[in-house]
């Protein structure tokens, strides 16, 4: 394994697989046994790769570390990122590479169903790891699991980090203990509503979080940084072109607020940064597709700012 001795300005740990979305006419199951559906497409997806390649695709130096299988996913996520340049490095899995099945309803809503096919004791060894942690100014982790050790290593480095709790209870014990441990945290709304503000207190009081976003689709967001005796909410940025599929979009609003967050931005930057990279996800077909690159971005939010 050879390590580059430049810095990284992110590192991505966990988090690539393969989605494959099924466009349904709406997210329940219709009478029957069988429905004719548009053609079923396997996409290179998942969480860790929709902030790297995000990040990428906005002029961050990137790089992303994960467990891979030696199957055809493997093997279709390896030629993606050869053609994309995105610098990846991994380690092969005897369990397979994660997959998903997405249902994306006519309004571009999904549900996904998650193959979790690690194993809840693997993770990335220290070894493999480690040379790039040292290289990096920021590191974001996937709730996959296989990062979890990867924390008392980016403490004592004193490395920033986050994490991303997706549709997060505000109970379950695998997502808390991300949670504690990172220094912004980003999560959905989707399950906490009536309990939000508690929930995203408790981050702050029980872990180190400077700040915590729950984002909360055409709702916006709602965020709260340590000190703050409130949440505050942002509305959300309309999408510019007709919305097609909701997958990735939490995945693009973290790539772009942590690359304004780089820029050192003030969090109301970093906050539109996010709602205009996620509106931008949204109308795009399939799970990270397209990306929103750095002009893209900058004109998508003075845009977004002079209608606000």
């Amino acid at each position: 394994m050879t390590v580059s001795s430049s810095m990284y300005d992110i590192l991505v740990a966990g988090g690539a697989g393969v989605d494959t979305i099924v466009r349904v006419p709406e997210l329940r199951v219709p009478p029957g046994d069988s429905v004719f559906v548009p053609p079923v497409r396997d996409y290179v997806a998942h969480t860790g790769n929709g902030v790297a390649c995000g990040t990428h695709a906005l002029g961050l130096t990137t790089k992303f570390i994960d467990f891979l299988g030696a199957d055809a996913q493997g093997h279709q996520i390896l030629a993606a990122y050869a053609t994309s340049g995105l610098d990846f490095s991994h380690v092969v899995s005897p369990h397979g590479t994660p997959r998903g099945v997405n249902l994306v309803d006519a309004q571009g809503r999904r549900f996904s169903f998650y193959d979790g096919r690690h194993p809840a004791d693997l993770r990335l060894p220290r070894a493999f790891y480690l040379p790039f942690l040292e290289r990096a100014r920021h590191v974001h982790l996937s709730i996959t699991g296989v990062t979890l050790d990867m924390y008392a290593d980016i403490h004592r480095l004193g490395v920033p980090c986050s994490t991303d709790l997706h549709d997060w209870d505000g109970a379950n014990p695998h997502h808390l203990a991300y949670a504690v441990a990172s220094d912004y945290v980003f999560m959905s709304a989707a399950a906490v509503h009536e309990r939000l503000d508690e929930v995203l207190r408790s981050i702050l009081d029980r872990g180190r979080a400077r700040l915590v976003v729950a984002t909360d689709g055409a709702a916006g967001c709602h965020v709260l940084e340590r000190g703050d005796t409130s949440v505050r909410r942002y509305p959300a940025v309309r999408p510019e072109r007709p919305v097609v599929d909701s997958n990735g979009a939490g995945d693009a609003f973290v790539s772009a607020f942590l690359y304004a967050l780089a820029q050192g931005r003030p969090v109301a930057d970093c906050v539109l940064a996010g709602s205009v990279s996620g509106a931008f996800a949204c109308t795009s077909a399939g799970t990270h597709t397209e990306f929103i690159d750095r002009d893209g971005l900058r004109a998508g939010c003075a845009r977004a700012g002079a209608d606000g």
